[in-house]
């Protein structure tokens, strides 16, 4: 990102203020509402992946961590507390995915950024209309399950936005109150296997661009805190739709800057 502009870092530190706000505030999406915006600045997936993957690392095991105190803290004072975690779907979800998982890791490392940007626009805008029409992805049988969870493996794998496709199956299977911190769990395992990858074949890391974007998602991170609290016993479709109308809007103009 060296050869970027100065107006440019801006609208990447504002994107990444961005993630963090979707990614705690619904538990999800900090990849598939941000990626896009990214690319349009540069169409290297490669260069925002890793970024974006270590922040993932960061908040997912720090909010679940916070969280587990919390209910232990609770437990002692004699409190009754909910179980944060279904471990048990999890790991069936996890048995289902990996391989998947691991084949996505390899397209993302093998294809042309060219071609993997247009697979994350068309991806995206496809999520985005389901947004927008307020039906996002259900699926209401175990074989519809098993291929959602498989199809969202792979595309975690290849470009980390295979959330909606395992969301719809995880909130079928997973009570309100546990979706969130098994998600995040579910994502710091996942990236725990690119991670790994991307040191194995010695991508960069981007490491050096932590220190000004993750004080950038950390912000974004603490309001996302604030609208998760907000939305947890309320449904919000408004919400939805104009983030899909964005997206879908994002989507189409980096579709045909890729044609261009």
């Amino acid at each position: 990102m060296s050869d970027l502009e100065s107006y440019q870092y801006l609208l990447i530190g504002l994107i990444f203020v961005w993630s963090g706000f979707v990614r705690s505030g619904l538990g999800f999406g900090g990849a598939a509402l941000s990626l896009p915006f990214l690319l349009l600045i540069d169409n290297r997936p490669l260069i925002f992946l890793p970024i974006i993957a270590i922040h993932l690392l960061v908040f997912s095991s720090s909010t679940v961590l916070v969280n587990a105190r919390r209910s232990r803290s609770a437990e002692a004072s004699g409190e009754v507390m909910r179980q944060n975690i279904d471990w048990a779907y999890l790991r069936y979800a996890l048995a289902v995915m990996i391989i998947p998982k691991l084949l996505g890791v390899f397209g993302l490392i093998t294809l042309p950024p060219a071609i993997m940007s247009g697979i994350i626009f068309s991806i995206v805008a496809v999520y985005a209309v389901g947004y927008i029409l307020n039906r996002p992805f259900r699926s209401k049988s175990k074989s519809v399950d098993a291929l959602f969870l498989m199809l969202g493996g792979y595309i975690s794998g290849s470009s980390l936005i295979g959330a909606p496709l395992i969301i719809a199956v995880f909130a079928n299977h997973v009570d309100k109150h546990q979706l969130r911190d098994t998600l995040f769990v579910l994502w710091f395992i996942l990236v725990t296997i690119k991670m790994a990858a991307f040191i194995a074949v010695g991508i960069d890391l981007q490491l050096i661009h932590q220190l000004w974007l993750l004080p950038c998602a950390t912000i974004g991170h603490l309001l996302g805190l604030r609208l998760h609290r907000r939305m947890l016993d309320r449904e919000s479709p408004l919400f939805f739709r104009l983030l899909g109308s964005a997206l879908l809007l994002i989507s189409v103009v980096g579709l045909l800057k890729e044609l261009w």
